[in-house]
Formats: structure tokens, sequence, C-alpha cells
């Protein structure tokens, strides 16, 4: 039986895990302005391809290191990993103006988020499920509403200390969060109960066929999410005309929504199956992500509608993908976790860098490649269906 203190510590570092995940995509406005990084669209872009890579690497090493050690060390050295991204974040604003020294300190970040962000979320999701092993699906998408809380908190704090001329306030307070976590969850006993006949060997399973059903599904996600997530700043201000703090919202909104779903969801499973929620909402992001690709110049409410429509459709589908895969692939359990997070990264890697070389080099617009994505969120919606294939009846 877990205690308060440790279920505190695990959905607290989910919220300031979110943070700390969008407080890059959310300063995007001051990476690429001209008084400030001036990064280009690619340059943006190629600061997410090492944390993709990075958390995919620590997402796989982090589930056998679960398999053989237990989720405490994973979590409190993901944690740590994030503090040092955050310290970094916030000593590169003093190497501005000083050749590609700047730049350099932000890949090492992003690098050191990708492999916290590995480490951290599946640790975070295996111990939910452990801590209410009879309502593991609700505690998993609570766990990860928060997780999207602190995603939609970061634009607003970013726009927050940015107003008051101390953007980099931002990275500060997260890593002192952080080190007070890690603190506080360094005390608590943090184990993994296994599930009968499971053993520290697990990880070493070859996975089933079915798992990679499961993985083609987060891989689509990880796009469609991302196409949102990181570049919805940008698009916004460069494509509609937005202001920086209105281009700000629409992020927030994104994010906001997405964590309004995962609560409404959680709350309704026993009205509403979550088997039917999964099919429906991918056709739900495919309707926005269409919306957004044909905004014109000027239509910002409109675009920050769009977005939390999309927020709303991508919700729960990354934790519902990843507790359906836990609940049937029982034998690779502590491995479903983190391969799943593994795969949804490369997605995440596809869409963050991709982007920039599709607009800068080929010319394509921004639009064109949020209309493709809403083909990628179709896509995902038929798979959904193999991903679950039957739907129990709706509950009186």
């Amino acid at each position: 039986m877990a205690t308060r203190n440790e279920i505190g510590a695990v959905y607290g570092a989910a919220l300031v895990q979110g943070v700390a995940l969008v407080t890059f995509p959310a300063a995007s406005s001051i990476l690429t302005s001209p008084s400030q990084y001036d990064l280009s669209t690619t340059a943006y872009g190629a600061l997410f391809l090492p944390q993709a890579i990075a958390a995919i690497a620590a997402s796989l090493v982090g589930a056998r290191l679960t398999g053989r050690i237990g989720a405490k060390r994973p979590f409190l050295a993901g944690l740590a990993c994030d503090l040092v991204s955050m310290t970094l974040l916030f000593a590169s604003q003093a190497a501005i103006g000083q050749g590609s020294l700047a730049y350099l300190m932000l890949l090492l970040a992003t690098t050191s988020l990708g492999i916290g962000f590995g480490l951290t979320v599946p640790s975070l999701n295996i111990l939910a499920a452990t801590f209410f092993p009879k309502r593991a699906d609700r505690a998993v998408l609570y766990l990860n509403a928060l997780l999207g809380l602190g995603t939609a908190l970061a634009p607003v704090l970013v726009a927050i200390f940015d107003g008051l001329g101390i953007w980099a306030g931002l990275p500060a307070l997260v890593a002192v969060m952080l080190a007070g976590l890690i603190l506080a969850s360094a005390r608590l006993p943090l184990v993994v109960e296994r599930a009968g006949g499971s053993s520290p060997d697990e990880p070493r399973a070859r996975l089933p066929s079915r798992f990679w059903v499961f993985a083609a599904f987060a891989l689509l996600y990880g796009v469609v999410e991302t196409m949102n997530g990181n570049w919805a700043t940008l698009y916004m201000t460069g494509n509609v005309g937005a202001s920086t703090a209105l281009a700000s919202v629409a992020l927030t909104v994104f994010w906001a929504m997405v964590t309004v779903g995962r609560v409404l969801f959680a709350a309704i499973e026993r009205r509403f199956p979550q088997t039917l929620t999964y099919r429906l909402l991918p056709f739900v992001a495919a309707l926005a992500l269409a919306i957004v690709a044909f905004l014109p110049t000027g239509s910002v409410a409109l675009g920050v509608l769009a977005f939390g429509l999309a927020g709303f459709g991508c919700s729960a589908l990354l934790p519902l993908t990843i507790s359906f895969g836990q609940r049937e692939l029982v034998a690779v359990g502590a491995s479903v976790a983190g391969g799943l997070i593994a795969v949804y990264q490369v997605g995440y890697g596809l869409a963050a860098f991709g982007v920039g070389p599709l607009h800068d080099v080929l010319g394509i617009s921004l639009g064109a490649i949020y209309g493709a994505t809403a083909i990628v969120a179709v896509a995902m919606g038929l798979l959904a269906r193999v991903v679950v294939p039957r739907s129990p009846p709706i509950s009186a």
C-alpha cells in the first residue's frame, strides 16, 4: 500500500515534468528572436533531435533497469537529468553573442531533458499503476492529466516571466522544484510490486507481435502531438499573424485541453467506455488539424479554438495506449511503458526536427504540413480499431 507521501511525490513529479518538457517549445519565440538566440526554423527544430534520441535510449534502458532494480533509482536519475537541463537553459542566456556556445548549451540541455523524460515518465506510469492496481487505467489517466497540466502551465509561466523581463526565471523555478522533489523522493520507498509470475529478467523477454500494433499507434500519436506542442506558437505568429502573447495562449489552450480531456475521460469511464474514447479522439484531432491547416491570416481566435480542439483530441490517447498495452501484454508489463514512450519519442523526433528542413529547404508551408498531419491523425483513428478491436457496452 502506497503512502500519501509516495503518491504525492509521483503525481507532483508528473506536474513538474510537464512544465520542464514544454519549457523549450514555450520559449520558441525567445529562442528564434533576433534579439535573443536568433535561431532559424531549422536550428530551432534541430534542438529537439538529441532530446528525442536521448529519450528513446533512456526509455529502453529505463525499462530494463526498472525490471532489475525497481522504479525508484531510474525515477530519481530522471529528475536529476531534468535538473541539469533547466540549469543549462538558465545559464545559456549568459552565452548569447559568444558564437555557438549558447546553441551548444541548448543542445546539451535538450539532451539532458530527453534522458530525464525517458527515465522519469515510464517510471511514473508504472508506479501509478502499482499504487492503484484495481484502477490502473484511471490512475494512469490522472497521472498524465497532471503531466498535461504542467505542459499547459509552461507557456503561461514563460509569458509571465518574459513580461517581467526575466524569462529565464522559469527554468530557475523548475530547477528549484526538481531539487525539492529529488530530496523528498530519495527518502521514500517507491517500490514496484511485481505481478505474479514476473521476474527481474522480464525486460529480456521477446516483445510479442501485438506490442508493435501499440507501438505504431504511439509513433503516429507522437507526430500529431508534437506538431501542436512544438510548432503552434511559430505557426500562430508566422502564418496567422498573432502576437507572441496570443500565440502563447494557443499553446496553453492546447495543453490545457489535453489535461481537461484526460480528467474528463477518467471520470466518465463507466458511462463512456475508454475503448470508444480511444476510437473517436483521433478523428477529433484530425478535424482540428484540418482547421489549423486552412486558417486565414488574422483568424487568431479561431486558431486558439482549433488548437484547443486538437488538445482535446490528443488528450487520452497516449496514457490509454500505455495502460491498454500493460493490461494486455502482462508477460512484458515492465517493458511496455518504456517501449511505448521510446516509440512515441520517435514520432516526436520526426515532427520536432523534420518540419524545419521541410519548411526551410523544400519550401513546404506550415499549413500544408498541418494538413498532412491531419491525414496522420486519420490513420491513427483507423489503427485504433486494431489496438482495441472490441468495445464493451456502455455501462448503465
